[in-house]
């Protein structure tokens, strides 16, 4: 089962048909597939191996005990991170409490050791993500691997924390891609950051330790456009020519997302960048032929390798890219 922004339904559908994943619509914001495609697909925050459906109530505080007992026998042995979430749905959010009620009653019942309460550690711990999904009139119960999973969140809903001075909610989705990233810039390492103004990417980054090349015609704001660590470079991101290699390229540009790729790939093929980070719009109601495009243009011909593509929780008609070069 997986799970996806509202509205991407038939996306999603779409990627796993091409995959012969056999999908069925399930409802609002939820996909099932009876296969688990190679790639992960681009617009599922989550994905979990059913293990137990059971139907329920319009009340299911009644019932949380007796769910509980019945979701035990078939949880996956070893160490677990045990989550409870909705679908991201009006009307699944209304089931938030209920949600809660059912994991407190499956937790209470575990031994303390069987629970690995850093959900950080996960993945290094070789823990078991066990999902919990009240959904309106049915309960699922699901596992992935840790390792395997595309998120460690509840039901893939990464939220992260806007600072009070961010001049835009940009930064939300670097965050979220850096977090899913087994590194990120650090201390000392150069970035450039095309399509830079008001800031919010170049904030970021600079709170890391990094130094940042800000590319952008705009004008960035005051705090930036004055940092010890930020160069404002004000002309066209298409314009630009680095003086020499830099560690991070990111880009968050509103513009032509083939141009966009077009762009990156640039980067790619004349060794300009180690790692990047780039969001690109997708307007149209066609998105997977033209993501489909966009993966072409960054490997084939841009020569970026470990390329994923997510459409991320604080994305919205969009999708965030990551890669790298030569390791």
């Amino acid at each position: 089962m997986w799970t996806c922004r509202a509205g991407f339904e038939s996306h999603l559908f779409e990627e796993l048909a091409w995959a012969g994943a056999s999908p069925r619509m399930l409802g609002e914001v939820l996909v099932e597939s009876e296969t688990r495609p190679s790639e992960p697909p681009v617009f599922a925050r989550t994905g979990i191996r059913v293990l137990t459906s059971l139907p329920s109530e319009q009340n299911l505080d009644p019932m949380a005990g007796a769910l509980a007992e019945r979701i035990l026998d078939t949880l996956p042995k070893g160490m677990l991170v045990l989550q409870s979430f909705t679908p991201d749905s009006p009307e699944g959010n209304r089931l938030a409490d209920e949600a809660d009620a059912l994991l407190e009653a499956v937790r209470a019942r575990l031994p303390a050791d069987r629970l690995l309460e850093e959900t950080w550690r996960a993945r290094e711990a070789g823990a078991t993500l066990v999902e919990l999904c009240v959904a309106p009139g049915v309960v699922m119960m699901g596992e992935v691997p840790a390792r395997e999973a595309l998120s460690l969140s509840p039901g893939g809903r990464q939220r992260m924390r806007r600072g009070a001075d961010s001049p835009s909610r940009a930064a939300m989705k670097l965050e979220e891609a850096l977090v899913n990233l087994p590194f990120e810039p650090g201390r000392g390492e150069v970035c450039v950051d095309l399509g830079a103004a008001p800031g919010g990417w170049t904030q970021r980054l600079v709170a890391r330790g990094a130094r940042v090349i800000a590319v952008d015609p705009a004008k960035l704001m005051p705090e930036l456009a004055h940092h010890p660590r930020v160069e404002h470079v004000q002309e066209s991101a298409f314009a630009y020519t680095p003086e020499e290699p830099v560690d991070w390229l990111c880009c968050d540009m509103a513009w032509r997302p083939l141009e966009v790729a077009q762009l990156l790939a640039k980067w790619g093929r004349r060794d300009w960048a180690t790692h990047l980070v780039a969001n690109i719009k997708l307007p149209m109601k066609d998105k997977n032929p033209l993501l489909l495009r966009v993966r072409h243009i960054l490997t084939e011909e841009g020569g970026w390798q470990g390329l994923t593509m997510r459409q991320l929780y604080h994305d919205r008609d969009e999708v965030t890219v990551t890669a790298h070069r030569g390791q």
